[in-house]
C-alpha cells in the first residue's frame, strides 16, 4: 500500500504537526512581508493618500477573494479525508474538480473587479482625495484575481496531502520578485500606486505557476493530469458541502471588515494610513494562527479518514494551546512597539497617533482571535463546517456591524471602532467553548466512519 512521508497519520503528533506548520509560518512570514512592503514603499515614495488608497482597498480585496478561498479551504478538506482514508482515485476527482472551479471563479473575480470597483469603493464612503488612486490599485490588483484564486487552490491541494513545503519555496520567489517589483515601478519608475498592485499580481501568478507545474510532474497519487482535468457533479457536491460555509463565513466576516473600514474612513487618510499600517502588523502577529489553524484542519481531516480517532483527540491539546501562547506572546511585543512599528510605514505624528491607538487597543486579545481560528480549524477538519460559520456569522458579522453602528453614533472616535474586534474575538471564543467542551462530537471520534460520498 501507498506510504507518503507527509503523511499526518502516523509517528510523534507533536513533531508531525510541528513540521507541517512551521512550513506554512514561514511561506505566510515572506506573504505577509511582501504584502507589508507594498505598504512601506507606496507609504515612503508616494505618501500618505496613496496609503490610504491601499488601505482601503484591503478589506474589499478580502471580501472579493475569501468566499472562493473559503470553498477551496473546503475542498482541501475532502480531499485530506480522501487522503487519509488512501481512496486515490476518488480524491483525484476531487482535485480536478477543483482546479476546474477556480479557473472559473478567477475569471469571475475578475470581471467583477474591474467593471464594479469605482461603484463599491463609493459605497465604502471612500474620501474623493483618495478614490482615484484607490480604483487604480483595485483595478490592477482585480487584473491578477485568477492567480490569486488559482494558488490558494493549488496550495489547498498540497496542504491537505501533507506538503507544506513546496508552497513555502514558491513564496519565497515570489516575495523576491515583488519586492525588486515594487522598488523597480514605484521607487525607480514611479508609475504610481496601481503599479504596487501590478508588482503583486505578476508575483501571484508567478507562484500559482509553479505550484500547477510541480503538481503536474510529481509522482504521487494526487499528481495533477491534464487529460484528467473535468467537471466530476459529485465531487463538486462534496467541495460544496464542505466548502460553502467555509465560504460563506469568510465572506460575511469580509463585509464586517468592510463596515469596520467605511468607519475609518469617516476619520479622514491619516486615519486610514495608521490603520492600514496596522493591519499589515497584524498580519505577521496571525502568522502562528494561521498555520496551526491550517495544521489542525489537514491533522483532523487526515486522522479521521484513516479511524484514527484517539490520535485526533491527543492532538488537541498541543494545537490549540501552542498558537495561543504564541499569538499573546506577539501581542504584548505589538503593544510595547507600537509607535516605532507603525512609524516604519510613515512617520508622519498624525498616522502614528492613530495606528498606535488602533493597535494597543486590539493587539492584546488576540490569544482570544487564536483560540476562535484554532477551533474552528479543528471543526472543520472534522466536516463540522457550519458550526464556525455560524459562530462567526453572528459574532464577527452581526454584532460587530450592530455594534458599530451603536457604538459610533454615540461615541464618534476612532477607539469606539477599534473595541469592535476585541468584543467579537471574546463572544466567538465564549461559543466556541461552549460547543467544545459540551458537544457529543468530540467524545465520539471512535463512532465517526468516513462515507462514500463518490
Amino acid at each position: 500500500m501507498h506510504q507518503n512521508p507527509r503523511s499526518l497519520t502516523e509517528g510523534s503528533i507533536w513533531k508531525s504537526m510541528l513540521l507541517f506548520a512551521l512550513p506554512i509560518f514561514w511561506g505566510n512570514l515572506f506573504q505577509q512581508f511582501y504584502n507589508a512592503f507594498d505598504s512601506w514603499v507606496v507609504g515612503r515614495f508616494l505618501g500618505d493618500t496613496a496609503l490610504a488608497a491601499v488601505s482601503s482597498s484591503a478589506s474589499l480585496i478580502f471580501m472579493m477573494v475569501g468566499f472562493f478561498n473559503g470553498v477551496a479551504m473546503g475542498a482541501g478538506i475532502v480531499i485530506s479525508r480522501y487522503f487519509g482514508a488512501r481512496d486515490y482515485g476518488t480524491m483525484n476527482r476531487v482535485i480536478h474538480t477543483d482546479l476546474i472551479f477556480g479557473l472559473m471563479a478567477g475569471v469571475l473575480l475578475t470581471f467583477f473587479g474591474v467593471t464594479f470597483t469605482p461603484v463599491i469603493l463609493g459605497w465604502m464612503g471612500t474620501p474623493e482625495q483618495v478614490m482615484p488612486q484607490s480604483v487604480s490599485y483595485f483595478r490592477y490588483y482585480s487584473l491578477g484575481s485568477i492567480f490569486s484564486v488559482m494558488y490558494n487552490v493549488l496550495v489547498g491541494i498540497l496542504h491537505a496531502v501533507g506538503d507544506s513545503r513546496h508552497p513555502l519555496y514558491y513564496l519565497i520567489i515570489s516575495t523576491v520578485v515583488n519586492v525588486v517589483l515594487d522598488l523597480l515601478f514605484v521607487g525607480v519608475f514611479r508609475w504610481g500606486v496601481g503599479s504596487a498592485a501590478m508588482a503583486t499580481t505578476i508575483s501571484q501568478g508567478i507562484s500559482a505557476l509553479l505550484c500547477f507545474l510541480y503538481l503536474l510532474r510529481v509522482k504521487e497519487p494526487y499528481r495533477l493530469e491534464i487529460g484528467q482535468i473535468r467537471f466530476h457533479p459529485s465531487a463538486f457536491r462534496s467541495i460544496i458541502r464542505m466548502g460553502l460555509p467555509s465560504g460563506v463565513q469568510n465572506s460575511v466576516i469580509a463585509f464586517a471588515n468592510v463596515v469596520v473600514q467605511s468607519n475609518i474612513n469617516f476619520f479622514g487618510a491619516a486615519a486610514m494610513a495608521g490603520c492600514g499600517s496596522y493591519s499589515k502588523l497584524e498580519g505577521f502577529a496571525f502568522l502562528p494562527i494561521t498555520c496551526f489553524s491550517m495544521a489542525l484542519s489537514t491533522f483532523v481531516g487526515q486522522n479521521l479518514g484513516a479511524r484514527n480517532y484517539d490520535r485526533v483527540r491527543k492532538g488537541l491539546a498541543f494545537g490549540i494551546l501552542s498558537p495561543v501562547i504564541a499569538a499573546e506572546l506577539v501581542g504584548i511585543v505589538s503593544y510595547l512597539f507600537a509607535p516605532q512599528l507603525i512609524a516604519f510605514f510613515n512617520d508622519s505624528a498624525e498616522v502614528v497617533a492613530y495606528g498606535t491607538l488602533h493597535m494597543r487597543t486590539i493587539c492584546l486579545f488576540y490569544c482570544l482571535l487564536s483560540f476562535s481560528h484554532c477551533i474552528a480549524g479543528i471543526l472543520r477538519g472534522a466536516g463540522k463546517t457550519t458550526v464556525p460559520m455560524t459562530v462567526m456569522l453572528v459574532c464577527w458579522c452581526l454584532i460587530r456591524v450592530t455594534y458599530i453602528r451603536i457604538a459610533v453614533g454615540y461615541v464618534p472616535q476612532l477607539q469606539s471602532v477599534s473595541w469592535a474586534y476585541p468584543i467579537t474575538w471574546t463572544c466567538s471564543s465564549i461559543l466556541f467553548l461552549i460547543y467544545f467542551l459540551k458537544a457529543d462530537w468530540i467524545h465520539a471520534f471512535d463512532k465517526m466512519e468516513v462515507k462514500a460520498e463518490l
